[in-house]
Protein backbone atom coordinates (compact mmCIF):
# COMPACT_ATOMS: atom_id res chain seq x y z
CA UNK A 1 0.00 0.00 0.00
CA UNK A 2 1.22 2.97 -0.85
CA UNK A 3 0.34 7.36 -0.51
CA UNK A 4 1.54 9.46 -3.10
CA UNK A 5 1.45 13.03 -1.80
CA UNK A 6 2.03 15.90 -4.63
CA UNK A 7 0.60 19.53 -3.96
CA UNK A 8 -0.25 19.28 -7.94
CA UNK A 9 -2.77 16.01 -8.73
CA UNK A 10 -4.09 16.25 -11.84
CA UNK A 11 -8.14 14.86 -11.27
CA UNK A 12 -11.26 14.69 -13.19
CA UNK A 13 -12.02 18.08 -11.55
CA UNK A 14 -8.60 19.72 -11.65
CA UNK A 15 -5.25 20.16 -9.88
CA UNK A 16 -5.47 20.07 -6.91
CA UNK A 17 -3.72 19.04 -3.54
CA UNK A 18 -3.66 15.42 -2.49
CA UNK A 19 -3.05 11.94 -1.20
CA UNK A 20 -3.74 9.25 -3.69
CA UNK A 21 -4.01 5.99 -2.17
CA UNK A 22 -3.23 3.00 -3.77
CA UNK A 23 -3.87 -0.38 -2.66
CA UNK A 24 -4.21 -3.81 -4.44
CA UNK A 25 -2.89 -2.19 -7.96
CA UNK A 26 -5.97 0.62 -7.77
CA UNK A 27 -6.64 3.77 -6.59
CA UNK A 28 -8.74 3.39 -3.30
CA UNK A 29 -9.33 6.94 -2.53
CA UNK A 30 -8.17 10.42 -2.61
CA UNK A 31 -7.93 12.28 0.24
CA UNK A 32 -6.59 15.88 2.03
CA UNK A 33 -5.29 14.28 5.00
CA UNK A 34 -3.88 10.48 5.82
CA UNK A 35 -5.27 9.29 8.92
CA UNK A 36 -3.17 8.21 11.80
CA UNK A 37 -1.68 4.93 11.54
CA UNK A 38 -2.82 4.52 7.87
CA UNK A 39 -0.54 1.80 6.99
CA UNK A 40 0.63 3.00 3.89
CA UNK A 41 3.91 3.98 2.70
CA UNK A 42 4.30 7.25 1.94
CA UNK A 43 5.72 8.95 -1.28
CA UNK A 44 6.37 12.44 -1.37
CA UNK A 45 6.79 14.31 -4.40
CA UNK A 46 5.82 17.59 -3.17
CA UNK A 47 5.52 20.29 -6.18
CA UNK A 48 6.04 17.66 -8.69
CA UNK A 49 2.83 16.68 -10.78
CA UNK A 50 0.99 12.94 -10.37
CA UNK A 51 -0.96 12.35 -13.49
CA UNK A 52 -2.21 9.09 -15.25
CA UNK A 53 0.12 7.53 -17.13
CA UNK A 54 0.32 8.47 -20.73
CA UNK A 55 -1.81 6.43 -23.09
CA UNK A 56 -0.31 6.13 -26.69
CA UNK A 57 -3.06 4.29 -29.13
CA UNK A 58 -0.42 4.71 -32.22
CA UNK A 59 2.53 2.73 -32.05
CA UNK A 60 4.55 0.45 -34.53
CA UNK A 61 6.14 -2.00 -32.38
CA UNK A 62 7.19 -3.93 -35.24
CA UNK A 63 7.45 -7.72 -33.44
CA UNK A 64 7.44 -10.48 -34.78
CA UNK A 65 9.32 -10.52 -38.24
CA UNK A 66 11.21 -6.77 -38.13
CA UNK A 67 12.77 -6.96 -34.89
CA UNK A 68 15.50 -4.92 -36.49
CA UNK A 69 13.58 -1.85 -36.51
CA UNK A 70 12.12 -2.25 -33.12
CA UNK A 71 10.70 -4.56 -30.67
CA UNK A 72 8.99 -5.14 -27.71
CA UNK A 73 11.66 -5.15 -25.35
CA UNK A 74 13.13 -1.55 -26.53
CA UNK A 75 9.46 0.47 -27.21
CA UNK A 76 7.90 -0.60 -23.39
CA UNK A 77 11.51 0.28 -22.00
CA UNK A 78 11.55 3.67 -23.70
CA UNK A 79 7.36 3.95 -22.92
CA UNK A 80 8.37 3.29 -18.64
CA UNK A 81 10.70 6.07 -19.63
CA UNK A 82 8.75 8.63 -21.08
CA UNK A 83 5.43 8.00 -18.58
CA UNK A 84 3.40 5.53 -21.23
CA UNK A 85 1.90 3.05 -18.92
CA UNK A 86 -0.55 1.59 -21.88
CA UNK A 87 0.43 2.03 -25.52
CA UNK A 88 -1.61 0.05 -28.37
CA UNK A 89 0.13 -1.80 -31.08
CA UNK A 90 -0.62 -1.33 -35.02
CA UNK A 91 -1.52 -3.93 -37.15
CA UNK A 92 1.27 -3.31 -39.68
CA UNK A 93 5.40 -3.60 -40.13
CA UNK A 94 5.53 -6.69 -38.33
CA UNK A 95 6.24 -10.00 -40.11
CA UNK A 96 2.88 -11.12 -40.04
CA UNK A 97 0.92 -8.26 -40.01
CA UNK A 98 -2.50 -8.79 -37.33
CA UNK A 99 -4.99 -9.40 -40.24
CA UNK A 100 -5.74 -12.74 -39.13
CA UNK A 101 -6.48 -14.57 -35.93
CA UNK A 102 -3.28 -16.67 -36.47
CA UNK A 103 -0.91 -13.55 -37.25
CA UNK A 104 -2.54 -12.16 -33.91
CA UNK A 105 -1.88 -15.41 -31.60
CA UNK A 106 1.83 -15.29 -33.33
CA UNK A 107 2.20 -11.49 -32.10
CA UNK A 108 0.48 -12.14 -28.68
CA UNK A 109 3.54 -14.77 -28.27
CA UNK A 110 6.17 -12.88 -29.59
CA UNK A 111 5.51 -10.57 -26.12
CA UNK A 112 6.61 -12.93 -23.81
CA UNK A 113 8.90 -11.74 -20.91
CA UNK A 114 9.71 -8.59 -23.04
CA UNK A 115 6.68 -6.18 -21.95
CA UNK A 116 7.62 -3.45 -19.74
CA UNK A 117 4.53 -1.41 -20.14
CA UNK A 118 0.90 -2.18 -21.05
CA UNK A 119 -0.07 -3.14 -24.40
CA UNK A 120 -2.90 -3.41 -26.23
CA UNK A 121 -3.85 -4.13 -30.08
CA UNK A 122 -5.51 -2.92 -33.34
CA UNK A 123 -6.40 -5.39 -35.93
CA UNK A 124 -5.94 -4.63 -39.20
CA UNK A 125 -8.90 -4.62 -42.44
CA UNK A 126 -6.95 -4.97 -45.98
CA UNK A 127 -9.04 -6.49 -48.96
CA UNK A 128 -10.48 -10.08 -48.24
CA UNK A 129 -10.12 -10.53 -44.45
CA UNK A 130 -13.46 -10.09 -43.44
CA UNK A 131 -14.37 -13.16 -42.63
CA UNK A 132 -11.59 -12.78 -39.96
CA UNK A 133 -13.01 -9.54 -38.36
CA UNK A 134 -15.26 -11.65 -35.98
CA UNK A 135 -12.08 -13.66 -34.69
CA UNK A 136 -9.84 -11.18 -34.23
CA UNK A 137 -12.33 -9.14 -32.26
CA UNK A 138 -13.24 -12.41 -30.06
CA UNK A 139 -9.27 -12.90 -29.16
CA UNK A 140 -9.25 -9.05 -27.81
CA UNK A 141 -8.23 -6.24 -30.28
CA UNK A 142 -9.57 -3.02 -29.51
CA UNK A 143 -10.12 -2.16 -32.58
CA UNK A 144 -8.85 -2.06 -36.02
CA UNK A 145 -6.66 -0.05 -38.76
CA UNK A 146 -7.07 0.37 -41.99
CA UNK A 147 -5.31 2.31 -44.79
CA UNK A 148 -7.15 4.32 -47.96
CA UNK A 149 -3.40 4.61 -49.68
CA UNK A 150 -0.21 2.17 -50.11
CA UNK A 151 0.85 1.43 -46.26
CA UNK A 152 4.48 1.09 -46.96
CA UNK A 153 4.07 -2.47 -46.50
CA UNK A 154 3.18 -4.70 -49.36
CA UNK A 155 1.05 -7.45 -47.63
CA UNK A 156 -0.79 -4.87 -45.89
CA UNK A 157 -2.81 -3.54 -48.83
CA UNK A 158 -4.92 -0.38 -48.51
CA UNK A 159 -8.54 -0.95 -48.46
CA UNK A 160 -10.97 0.49 -50.49
CA UNK A 161 -14.45 2.17 -49.94
CA UNK A 162 -15.89 -1.44 -51.52
CA UNK A 163 -13.82 -3.34 -48.88
CA UNK A 164 -14.53 -1.01 -46.02
CA UNK A 165 -18.61 -1.73 -46.65
CA UNK A 166 -18.07 -4.62 -46.02
CA UNK A 167 -15.74 -4.34 -43.06
CA UNK A 168 -17.88 -1.35 -40.99
CA UNK A 169 -21.29 -3.31 -40.21
CA UNK A 170 -19.57 -6.02 -38.34
CA UNK A 171 -17.07 -3.42 -36.57
CA UNK A 172 -19.85 -1.28 -35.73
CA UNK A 173 -22.13 -4.38 -34.28
CA UNK A 174 -19.41 -4.42 -31.52
CA UNK A 175 -19.49 -0.64 -31.34
CA UNK A 176 -15.71 -1.25 -31.74
CA UNK A 177 -13.55 2.15 -33.62
CA UNK A 178 -12.30 2.03 -37.05
CA UNK A 179 -8.73 3.71 -37.79
CA UNK A 180 -8.23 5.02 -40.61
CA UNK A 181 -5.21 6.44 -42.28
CA UNK A 182 -6.80 9.22 -44.30
CA UNK A 183 -5.12 9.92 -47.80
CA UNK A 184 -6.81 9.24 -51.06
CA UNK A 185 -4.42 9.43 -53.77
CA UNK A 186 -5.11 10.65 -57.57
CA UNK A 187 -2.39 10.49 -60.46
CA UNK A 188 -1.48 13.88 -60.71
CA UNK A 189 2.27 14.26 -60.76
CA UNK A 190 2.85 16.66 -58.06
CA UNK A 191 6.60 15.95 -57.20
CA UNK A 192 9.46 17.09 -59.26
CA UNK A 193 13.11 15.56 -59.98
CA UNK A 194 14.42 17.17 -56.61
CA UNK A 195 14.39 14.10 -54.04
CA UNK A 196 16.66 16.20 -51.49
CA UNK A 197 14.10 19.00 -51.12
CA UNK A 198 11.30 19.11 -48.65
CA UNK A 199 9.11 21.11 -50.19
CA UNK A 200 9.12 18.80 -52.99
CA UNK A 201 7.96 15.93 -50.61
CA UNK A 202 5.58 18.19 -49.28
CA UNK A 203 3.94 19.48 -52.75
CA UNK A 204 4.27 15.11 -53.40
CA UNK A 205 1.34 14.91 -50.65
CA UNK A 206 -1.01 17.44 -51.06
CA UNK A 207 -3.57 18.37 -47.95
CA UNK A 208 -6.58 17.57 -50.66
CA UNK A 209 -5.41 13.86 -49.95
CA UNK A 210 -6.41 13.82 -46.60
CA UNK A 211 -9.26 15.91 -47.29
CA UNK A 212 -10.73 13.86 -49.84
CA UNK A 213 -10.03 10.57 -47.81
CA UNK A 214 -12.14 12.12 -44.51
CA UNK A 215 -14.96 13.11 -46.57
CA UNK A 216 -15.25 9.55 -47.23
CA UNK A 217 -15.30 8.33 -43.72
CA UNK A 218 -17.44 11.12 -42.23
CA UNK A 219 -20.07 9.59 -45.03
CA UNK A 220 -19.23 6.22 -44.60
CA UNK A 221 -19.51 7.01 -40.39
CA UNK A 222 -22.83 8.28 -40.63
CA UNK A 223 -24.18 5.24 -43.11
CA UNK A 224 -23.32 2.71 -40.88
CA UNK A 225 -23.28 4.20 -37.70
CA UNK A 226 -19.71 2.78 -37.13
CA UNK A 227 -17.52 4.52 -34.93
CA UNK A 228 -14.58 6.13 -36.86
CA UNK A 229 -11.24 7.28 -35.65
CA UNK A 230 -9.19 9.68 -37.82
CA UNK A 231 -5.68 9.02 -37.61
CA UNK A 232 -2.72 11.42 -37.47
CA UNK A 233 -4.60 14.98 -39.05
CA UNK A 234 -1.96 16.94 -40.54
CA UNK A 235 -4.42 18.94 -43.02
CA UNK A 236 -5.97 21.98 -41.13
CA UNK A 237 -8.46 21.98 -44.24
CA UNK A 238 -10.37 19.40 -43.22
CA UNK A 239 -10.93 21.27 -39.68
CA UNK A 240 -14.69 22.30 -40.78
CA UNK A 241 -16.03 18.80 -42.10
CA UNK A 242 -15.17 17.36 -38.82
CA UNK A 243 -16.88 20.15 -36.84
CA UNK A 244 -19.81 19.48 -38.98
CA UNK A 245 -19.83 16.00 -38.60
CA UNK A 246 -18.93 16.12 -34.79
CA UNK A 247 -22.61 18.72 -34.60
CA UNK A 248 -24.41 16.20 -35.93
CA UNK A 249 -23.32 13.63 -33.10
CA UNK A 250 -21.20 11.25 -35.32
CA UNK A 251 -19.18 8.93 -33.56
CA UNK A 252 -16.03 10.35 -35.26
CA UNK A 253 -12.51 10.91 -33.05
CA UNK A 254 -9.46 12.67 -34.61
CA UNK A 255 -5.82 12.71 -33.55
CA UNK A 256 -2.78 14.47 -34.83
CA UNK A 257 0.92 13.35 -33.91
CA UNK A 258 3.01 15.84 -32.04
CA UNK A 259 5.58 16.32 -34.48
CA UNK A 260 2.68 18.01 -36.28
CA UNK A 261 2.47 20.21 -33.49
CA UNK A 262 6.21 21.07 -32.77
CA UNK A 263 7.90 21.47 -35.98
CA UNK A 264 6.77 23.22 -39.45
CA UNK A 265 7.69 22.61 -42.82
CA UNK A 266 9.32 25.79 -43.62
CA UNK A 267 12.34 25.10 -41.23
CA UNK A 268 13.19 21.87 -42.47
CA UNK A 269 16.03 21.19 -44.84
CA UNK A 270 16.23 19.74 -48.02
CA UNK A 271 18.01 15.96 -47.26
CA UNK A 272 16.68 16.45 -43.34
CA UNK A 273 15.21 13.09 -43.76
CA UNK A 274 14.64 12.22 -40.31
CA UNK A 275 11.52 14.39 -40.33
CA UNK A 276 9.52 12.48 -43.44
CA UNK A 277 6.55 11.22 -42.49
CA UNK A 278 3.10 10.79 -44.15
CA UNK A 279 0.91 12.50 -44.02
CA UNK A 280 3.93 15.54 -44.52
CA UNK A 281 4.86 17.98 -41.68
CA UNK A 282 3.06 20.93 -43.17
CA UNK A 283 3.33 24.82 -42.76
CA UNK A 284 2.97 27.03 -39.95
CA UNK A 285 -0.06 28.73 -40.59
CA UNK A 286 -1.70 24.90 -40.84
CA UNK A 287 -0.03 23.70 -37.86
CA UNK A 288 -1.33 26.80 -35.65
CA UNK A 289 -4.68 26.09 -37.04
CA UNK A 290 -4.46 22.16 -35.37
CA UNK A 291 -3.08 23.46 -32.58
CA UNK A 292 -6.63 25.59 -32.41
CA UNK A 293 -8.42 22.53 -33.30
CA UNK A 294 -7.14 20.89 -30.75
CA UNK A 295 -7.90 23.71 -28.05
CA UNK A 296 -11.74 23.48 -29.10
CA UNK A 297 -12.16 19.65 -28.63
CA UNK A 298 -12.51 19.11 -32.79
CA UNK A 299 -8.81 17.05 -32.12
CA UNK A 300 -9.58 14.76 -29.47
CA UNK A 301 -5.91 13.15 -28.61
CA UNK A 302 -2.70 13.60 -29.58
CA UNK A 303 -0.21 10.83 -30.50
CA UNK A 304 3.20 9.73 -31.41
CA UNK A 305 2.79 7.37 -34.10
CA UNK A 306 5.91 6.26 -33.20
CA UNK A 307 7.35 4.28 -36.22
CA UNK A 308 10.98 3.31 -36.66
CA UNK A 309 12.74 1.92 -38.97
CA UNK A 310 17.08 1.83 -39.38
CA UNK A 311 18.56 4.14 -40.24
CA UNK A 312 19.79 2.59 -43.29
CA UNK A 313 16.05 3.04 -44.58
CA UNK A 314 15.74 6.94 -43.40
CA UNK A 315 18.44 7.48 -46.30
CA UNK A 316 19.90 10.16 -43.85
CA UNK A 317 23.37 9.73 -46.21
CA UNK A 318 21.30 10.53 -49.33
CA UNK A 319 18.65 12.58 -48.17
CA UNK A 320 16.29 11.43 -50.51
CA UNK A 321 12.73 12.33 -49.42
CA UNK A 322 11.29 10.34 -52.24
CA UNK A 323 12.54 7.16 -50.99
CA UNK A 324 13.08 7.34 -47.36
CA UNK A 325 10.77 5.36 -45.16
CA UNK A 326 8.28 7.84 -43.83
CA UNK A 327 7.91 7.34 -40.00
CA UNK A 328 9.44 9.31 -37.16
CA UNK A 329 10.61 7.36 -33.43
CA UNK A 330 9.66 9.65 -31.01
CA UNK A 331 7.45 7.41 -28.29
CA UNK A 332 9.54 8.07 -24.65
CA UNK A 333 9.41 11.90 -25.92
CA UNK A 334 5.03 11.99 -26.17
CA UNK A 335 4.57 13.87 -22.89
CA UNK A 336 7.53 16.57 -23.31
CA UNK A 337 6.90 17.15 -26.59
CA UNK A 338 3.36 18.32 -26.29
CA UNK A 339 4.25 20.01 -22.95
CA UNK A 340 6.92 21.77 -24.47
CA UNK A 341 4.78 23.87 -27.22
CA UNK A 342 1.38 23.83 -25.09
CA UNK A 343 3.17 25.50 -22.31
CA UNK A 344 4.62 28.23 -24.96
CA UNK A 345 0.82 28.84 -26.03
CA UNK A 346 -0.49 28.99 -22.54
CA UNK A 347 -1.98 25.66 -22.09
CA UNK A 348 -1.83 24.01 -18.31
CA UNK A 349 -0.64 20.50 -17.55
CA UNK A 350 -4.25 19.48 -17.26
CA UNK A 351 -5.04 19.54 -20.85
CA UNK A 352 -1.99 17.28 -21.35
CA UNK A 353 -3.85 14.70 -19.63
CA UNK A 354 -6.45 15.43 -21.67
CA UNK A 355 -4.80 14.95 -24.93
CA UNK A 356 -2.64 12.08 -23.73
CA UNK A 357 -4.53 10.24 -20.93
CA UNK A 358 -8.48 10.69 -20.82
CA UNK A 359 -9.18 11.09 -24.58
CA UNK A 360 -7.04 8.00 -25.44
CA UNK A 361 -8.78 5.90 -22.78
CA UNK A 362 -11.87 6.27 -24.29
CA UNK A 363 -10.52 5.06 -27.80
CA UNK A 364 -9.54 2.26 -26.61
CA UNK A 365 -12.62 1.35 -24.52
CA UNK A 366 -10.93 1.59 -21.48
CA UNK A 367 -12.34 4.69 -19.74
CA UNK A 368 -13.75 3.09 -16.74
CA UNK A 369 -11.01 2.27 -15.65
CA UNK A 370 -7.84 4.05 -16.91
CA UNK A 371 -6.67 7.65 -18.44
CA UNK A 372 -7.39 9.29 -14.66
CA UNK A 373 -6.95 9.50 -11.26
CA UNK A 374 -10.30 8.56 -9.69
CA UNK A 375 -11.44 5.99 -6.79
CA UNK A 376 -11.24 2.39 -8.63
CA UNK A 377 -9.19 3.14 -11.65
CA UNK A 378 -5.93 1.71 -12.06
CA UNK A 379 -2.88 2.98 -10.43
CA UNK A 380 -0.85 3.75 -13.47
CA UNK A 381 0.71 6.94 -12.93
CA UNK A 382 3.48 8.94 -13.50
CA UNK A 383 5.39 11.89 -11.17
CA UNK A 384 6.49 14.78 -14.02
CA UNK A 385 8.79 17.32 -13.36
CA UNK A 386 6.84 20.58 -15.90
CA UNK A 387 9.11 23.10 -14.67
CA UNK A 388 12.59 21.50 -16.10
CA UNK A 389 14.31 21.19 -19.06
CA UNK A 390 16.29 18.43 -21.15
CA UNK A 391 18.39 18.13 -23.72
CA UNK A 392 17.47 14.97 -26.60
CA UNK A 393 20.56 13.09 -26.75
CA UNK A 394 20.70 9.69 -28.20
CA UNK A 395 22.07 8.38 -24.52
CA UNK A 396 18.83 9.25 -23.21
CA UNK A 397 16.66 7.43 -25.33
CA UNK A 398 15.41 3.48 -25.57
CA UNK A 399 14.19 3.07 -28.88
CA UNK A 400 15.97 0.22 -30.74
CA UNK A 401 17.33 3.52 -33.19
CA UNK A 402 17.95 6.87 -31.99
CA UNK A 403 17.06 8.53 -35.31
CA UNK A 404 14.30 11.76 -34.51
CA UNK A 405 14.08 14.83 -35.41
CA UNK A 406 14.09 15.85 -32.21
CA UNK A 407 17.48 15.12 -31.35
CA UNK A 408 19.16 18.25 -29.48
CA UNK A 409 15.78 19.72 -29.26
CA UNK A 410 15.47 21.05 -25.42
CA UNK A 411 12.00 19.75 -24.37
CA UNK A 412 9.98 20.31 -20.79
CA UNK A 413 8.66 18.18 -18.61
CA UNK A 414 11.21 15.05 -17.21
CA UNK A 415 9.37 11.68 -15.90
CA UNK A 416 10.78 11.28 -13.12
CA UNK A 417 8.75 8.17 -11.73
CA UNK A 418 6.10 5.62 -13.72
CA UNK A 419 3.89 3.11 -11.76
CA UNK A 420 2.11 0.17 -13.38
CA UNK A 421 -0.96 -1.12 -11.08
CA UNK A 422 1.12 0.65 -7.99
CA UNK A 423 4.53 -0.60 -8.52
CA UNK A 424 7.12 1.69 -9.14
CA UNK A 425 8.55 0.67 -12.47
CA UNK A 426 10.98 3.72 -13.51
CA UNK A 427 12.50 6.50 -11.25
CA UNK A 428 15.25 8.71 -12.19
CA UNK A 429 16.72 7.61 -14.87
CA UNK A 430 16.97 3.90 -13.40
CA UNK A 431 14.74 0.83 -14.33
CA UNK A 432 13.00 -0.53 -11.37
CA UNK A 433 11.28 -3.26 -12.16
CA UNK A 434 11.07 -4.97 -15.53
CA UNK A 435 8.35 -7.19 -16.90
CA UNK A 436 5.25 -5.11 -15.18
CA UNK A 437 3.41 -4.79 -18.23
CA UNK A 438 0.11 -6.99 -19.22
CA UNK A 439 -1.25 -7.32 -22.24
CA UNK A 440 -4.63 -5.18 -22.92
CA UNK A 441 -7.48 -7.42 -24.43
CA UNK A 442 -10.58 -5.84 -25.39
CA UNK A 443 -12.43 -7.95 -22.65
Amino acid sequence: MIAIHSKRVILPEGIKEAFVLVEDGLIQDIVTNIPLHHGYELIEVGNKVLMPGVIDPHIHINEPGRTDWEGFDTATKAAIAGGLTTMVDMPLNSAPVTTTVAAFEEKLAATNGKLHTNVGFWGGIIPENTDEIDGLIAKGVLGFKAFLTHSGIDDFPNATEKDLRKAMPIIAKHNLPLLVHCELTDELLRATGENRSYQNYLSSRPKEWEDVAIAMMIRLCEEFNCRVHIVHLSSANSIQQIIKAKEKGLPIMVESAQHYLYFNAETIKDGQTQFKCAPPIREKVNNEQLWQALKDGVIDLVATDHSPSTPTLKELESGNFMKAWGGIASLQLALPVLWTKAREKGFTIDFIAKWLCENPAKLIGKSTTKGKIAIGYDADLIVVDIDSSFVVKENRLHHKHKTTPYLNETLYGIVEQTYLSGEKVYYNGTFTQLNKGKIILLK
